[in-house]
Formats: C-alpha cells, sequence, structure tokens
C-alpha cells in the first residue's frame, strides 16, 4: 500500500521497431520517457530525484497504456496523447511542460515563444531549463522547440532523437496530405 510520501514507480522498457527506451508510471501517470539506448540508471535516477521516497515494481502490464499510445506515436498513428501524466515538477516547471503540450504536432516554435506563452517574456533561460528538466520525452513534446533562428538546439534524448522525432511528425503530415480522395 502507498504511504503518503512514498510512490510506487511501475516500470517496462519499451521495445518498438527501432525504439529501445524505459518508460515508468506513477500509479497516477506516466511519469518518465526515457531516451533511446539509455540506461536504467539514467531512469532510476530521474525519478528518484522528483519521488525520494519510492518502491520500483518491473511491470509490463502497468505501463502497458503508456507504451500503446507511444507506440502509436512512434508509427505515425497517433498526434495527441490522452493518457494521464505525473510529471512532478515545479509550478514554473509544470506551466512550461502544460505550455509544450500544446504545441501542435508537426510544429515547432522558439524557447521565447514558450516564455512569451505563461507570460513571463523575460525567464527565456529559465524556460530553458525547465524544458531540459522535462522527464517526459516524447509524450510533453520539447522536442518542437528549438532556437529562434530556427537551429536545433539541446535535447535530453540527444539531437539524433530530435531530430527524428520532428522527421516522424514531418513525414506523418505529409503522408495525409498526400492521401487523394475520390
Amino acid at each position: 500500500m502507498e504511504q503518503a510520501n512514498e510512490r510506487i514507480i511501475y516500470w517496462a522498457f519499451l521495445i518498438h521497431g527501432q525504439w529501445r527506451l524505459y518508460v515508468a508510471a506513477t500509479p497516477d501517470g506516466l511519469c518518465y520517457v526515457g531516451s533511446p539506448g539509455k540506461p536504467y540508471k539514467e531512469m532510476s535516477e530521474s525519478v528518484s530525484r522528483r519521488y525520494p521516497r519510492h518502491e520500483w515494481e518491473q511491470s509490463d502490464d502497468r505501463v502497458q497504456p503508456y507504451m500503446l499510445q507511444l507506440k502509436q506515436y512512434m508509427d505515425g498513428d497517433r498526434r495527441e496523447f490522452t493518457i494521464p501524466f505525473d510529471s512532478g515538477g515545479t509550478p514554473f516547471q509544470s506551466a512550461v511542460w502544460e505550455a509544450l503540450r500544446h504545441i501542435p504536432y508537426g510544429r515547432t516554435c522558439s524557447y521565447s515563444d514558450i516564455a512569451e506563452q505563461i507570460g513571463k517574456p523575460s525567464s527565456v533561460r529559465a524556460v530553458g531549463t525547465a524544458i531540459g528538466a522535462n522527464p517526459i520525452l516524447i509524450t510533453v513534446p520539447c522536442h518542437r522547440v528549438i532556437g529562434k533562428n530556427g537551429t536545433l538546439t539541446g535535447y535530453r534524448g540527444g539531437l539524433e532523437m530530435k531530430t527524428e522525432l520532428l522527421r516522424l511528425e514531418r513525414e506523418s503530415l505529409l503522408a495525409d496530405r498526400s492521401v487523394q480522395y475520390v
């Protein structure tokens, strides 16, 4: 039974096509999506910072709803996530992460755009720090944030992952446009 200051963290290793990454959830929602090829330690350290008192339980069943939506996204069949999140951030981080969830699929925006959106236009660096702390890659789409000059900028999953996610979204949108209706 979960105590007030203790959480159960359910985790699984997602393997889908080229994607191999750790995924974790609390009873309240998705709390972690890892970077491809990164070890279990990356997940355990990230989650432990946010939830210092917790128990780990490997459970494909408990994490299955989250992995299903991630797989659908990876296949180009999902553009929005309807799963619950349990990101455990500060109020500022939570505001930034919520703004990220409103960036349309296949689109990008800048750090200053996010700062404006949350009503803190002079907090561009703090926005960048909050984005870098996003524990739920892909589903909270920080990969859609680029430099003001249009260049790809840092990403916890690496620039290769960021490039691949943006390519996946772009190709999915292009495929939709090429469907001809008779």
